[in-house]
């Protein structure tokens, strides 16, 4: 058995996802716990080097974690030896960009979504990436949500029989900065920025759809400004340009129906921030992050509409628990994982950038549709 430090250059590191899930939920935990085993019995155990634009984080963040290397110079990071792996968790306007010149110096590439503003963009960068030889990966996390496990494990047991539709209802309140400082950054509500719900979690929900579910065919979906006066990071008032609200309908292969809401201008009152309800003809389950409970068939209520009589009955206790059958890894770190024997062994790696693409696509024709008021249909993406 050998072990092999590989070096992973982590560019955007010092957001709040990139830092929590990324660094020290992923890399890190990884690190500590004595690195990865390959099928042949080599461990491979990855160290970071954090690259970024401000080094007083970097050097306060390398300090608290035990990371060596730091620096504010992509360039010079993509010169170190021993370092296969690019990550890109930075502000999306820049991606395409910061992916290329991390490919042109031979790097594998693996990124958050979205990987690009536009899905030309996005297939330049799958055609990119094929013409310099390089692996690549896009991180697709809600897939290996506990929640979501159980009802893909529901579906394989055709608990649902023939599934119709889909809900999807994702968002919470997000304070404008003016009394409360605001829990997400300043350029997620400015366009110009690359900024916008739709952008933002559209491709989430696409790769959920299509891996749960089947292929999107059409987009009907209309975004709002609901919140119009936002204060930033250094408390100053600006104007949003970018939608904080979006409400989409989708047709799916197979005659199913997705609704999917989506808000930071909403304040929860269900199970978790967000919920993926799948009803069929044999029963109906919702899953949020963690929890999942299902409703067949043989127990479901008899309501009659009535508007007139208070109603008493508690909906909760008629859906039953779907039960943890086996530990589940955090799913960031299960793809970092994978992504990683990928590059190392060659192991099947299907999030890749096509995937990623296809997400960039649905985002994009839900703004077309927004803008022309009407259905779109997708085109299918040929992979370059």
């Amino acid at each position: 058995m050998n072990t092999t430090t590989i070096g992973i250059i982590m560019h955007g590191i010092t957001g709040r996802m990139g830092l929590r899930q990324h660094l020290i939920r992923s890399i890190l935990a990884i690190r500590n716990e004595g690195g990865i085993t390959l099928n042949n019995g080599d461990v491979i155990i990855p160290e970071p080097i954090l690259v970024g634009r401000n080094l007083t984080k970097l050097e306060k963040i390398a300090k608290e974690h035990h990371i060596e290397k730091y620096m504010t110079d992509i360039d010079q990071a993509l010169k170190l030896p021993n370092t296969p792996i690019f990550f890109d968790a930075a502000n999306t306007k820049l991606r395409a960009e910061i992916l290329k010149k991390a490919m042109s110096a031979g790097k594998h590439v693996y990124c958050e979504k979205p990987t690009a503003e536009n899905y030309q963009d996005a297939l330049e960068l799958e055609k990119f990436a094929k013409a310099k030889g390089v692996k690549n990966g896009v991180v697709q996390d809600k897939l290996f949500l506990p929640g979501l496990l159980k009802l893909q494990r529901l579906i394989n047991e055709s608990f649902f029989g023939k599934i119709h539709s889909i809900k999807i209802d994702f968002g919470y309140w997000v304070h404008s900065g003016e009394f409360t400082a605001a829990q997400r950054p300043s350029w997620n509500y400015r366009q110009q920025d690359g900024g916008g719900i739709i952008l933002d979690m559209l491709p989430h929900w696409h790769y959920v759809l299509e891996n749960l579910l089947g292929e999107v065919k059409s987009v009907f979906c209309h975004g709002e400004i609901h919140i119009k006066d936002r204060w930033d990071e250094n408390n100053e008032h600006y104007q949003t340009t970018a939608e904080d609200a979006a409400y989409v309908i989708a047709n799916l292969s197979g005659d199913i129906t997705a609704h999917i809401s989506n808000s930071w201008a909403t304040r929860v009152d269900r199970r978790d921030l967000v919920t993926f309800q799948i009803d069929g003809t044999d029963g109906s389950a919702i899953a949020g992050l963690t929890e999942a409970h299902c409703q067949s068939k043989l127990n479901t209520p008899k309501f009659v509409w009535d508007p007139d009589k208070k109603l008493t009955h508690n909906f909760s206790q008629d859906w039953i628990a779907v039960p943890d059958l086996e530990p589940v890894e955090n799913g960031f770190k299960k793809q970092w994982i994978d992504f990683i024997k990928h590059v190392v062994e060659d192991s099947p790696f299907p999030w890749d950038f096509h995937s990623g693409a296809k997400g960039v696509q649905f985002a994009e024709m839900a703004i077309q549709s927004w803008k022309e008021r009407k259905v779109i249909d997708l085109p299918q993406l040929e992979s370059n």
